[in-house]
């Protein structure tokens, strides 16, 4: 008997297809199905006027996998950010986050997802690196992240961010996969507006995900650094596609008219803090095109590489990327308190070692 499908990683086109292909008869109710899926996420076939042979072999065929959520705990101050321990079905864990901005709707609040069980960036300055890399996640494990926290815990977001744990573009093709899920008018139904993929631009990746051509699709680069030497020495990876690369290929990504890149700066003091640091930046920022810098202040995690900056740093800092003729957007910091900001999220290697 073939393996169940899991329809959270088919968008409904191919939920469709694949219900005729293998079921023949009583395929004709997969849109259905699919809307019910997501919204319940359940494999619900009450009241479809299914045969009992025709149901049995639905649940044969197709499965709805959400994950298991194991802990979850939330900033005890104001900040409006939780942080959701979700097991996978091999006994891994991954983690997510959600930002809710203090009494705004829905659409102000974003859900940060992870899109591989740890990662080989190996960046300095961030907790998903201690474990390195296990695997990938599959598309339907990248949704079911967005469905569970809707369903199990409420968190219904208007925004998705890619920048949980792992590297977005070294799993690009279930990313992708992902995306068709996540748009789907029958199911989530976000738009593309709505979605950013966050990325350190590994060899190649940038390039690749221009070619998917998702024109409305949002993207931000982690750069943190403006040399190659500095650069390398925070994140390993861009040792093999310097800084030179990493500008083409970006200049060559806008696909739309309005289109700004996020340049994220994590402001790291006695690394990456100085007037020459933002100058680099800015110097970077203008081969690439229209850019937003996103300010963020370095969030210590359990190997810290410095301490966090002050307030005065941070105002410090943004004000020499202004005078450089950058637009600067200053993140607050959200979820260090539970190890839920940038560069601190880590999950678990098994589900089992312990709480959140």
């Amino acid at each position: 008997m073939a393996a169940r499908i899991d329809i959270l990683g088919l968008d409904s086109e191919s939920l469709i297809s694949e219900a005729v292909r293998r079921l023949g008869r009583g395929s004709g109710v997969a849109g259905r199905v699919y809307t019910r899926a997501f919204a319940s996420g359940l494999l619900d076939l009450r009241g479809l006027g299914l045969s009992a042979s025709s149901a049995a072999a639905w649940e044969e065929s197709f499965e709805v996998g959400s994950l298991n959520v194991l802990g979850t705990v939330e900033e005890d101050e104001g900040g409006g950010t939780s942080k959701a321990l979700l097991g996978l079905a091999d006994g891994l864990a991954i983690e997510c986050v959600r930002i809710q901005m203090p009494g705004g709707p829905k659409a102000k609040s974003t859900l940060c997802v992870s899109s591989q069980v740890g990662c080989r960036m190996g960046c300095a300055f961030c907790e998903t690196a201690v474990e390195g890399f296990t695997r990938n996640l599959s598309a339907a494990e990248i949704a079911a992240q967005v469905l569970t926290t809707r369903i199990a815990l409420g968190w219904d977001c208007g925004n998705i961010v890619f920048m949980g744990m792992g590297e977005c573009l070294d799993n690009l093709a279930e990313v992708d996969r992902a995306l068709r899920v996540l748009a789907d008018p029958r199911g989530l139904g976000y738009a593309m507006e709505r979605i950013t993929l966050c990325s350190a631009g590994p060899p190649g990746g940038i390039e690749a995900l221009r070619r998917l051509g998702r024109k409305r699709l949002n993207l931000s680069i982690s750069l943190n650094a403006a040399t190659d030497e500095k650069r390398g020495a925070l994140m390993p990876v861009t040792r093999r596609n310097g800084l030179d690369a990493l500008a083409s290929s970006l200049a060559a990504y806008p696909m739309r008219r309005n289109f700004a890149l996020g340049v994220n700066w994590c402001l790291m003091p006695g690394i990456n803090d100085t007037r020459e640091d933002a100058r680099e930046a800015a110097a970077f920022c203008a081969r690439v095109g229209r850019c937003l810098v996103n300010l963020i202040p370095y969030n210590p995690g359990s190997r810290p590489v410095t301490r966090a900056p002050s307030e005065e740093e941070i105002s410090r800092f943004g004000s020499w990327l202004v005078e450089n003729g950058c637009l600067v957007k200053r993140r607050a910091t959200r979820g260090d308190g539970i190890m839920a900001a940038c560069g601190q999220l880590r999950g678990r290697s098994r589900a089992d070692a312990g709480p959140v």
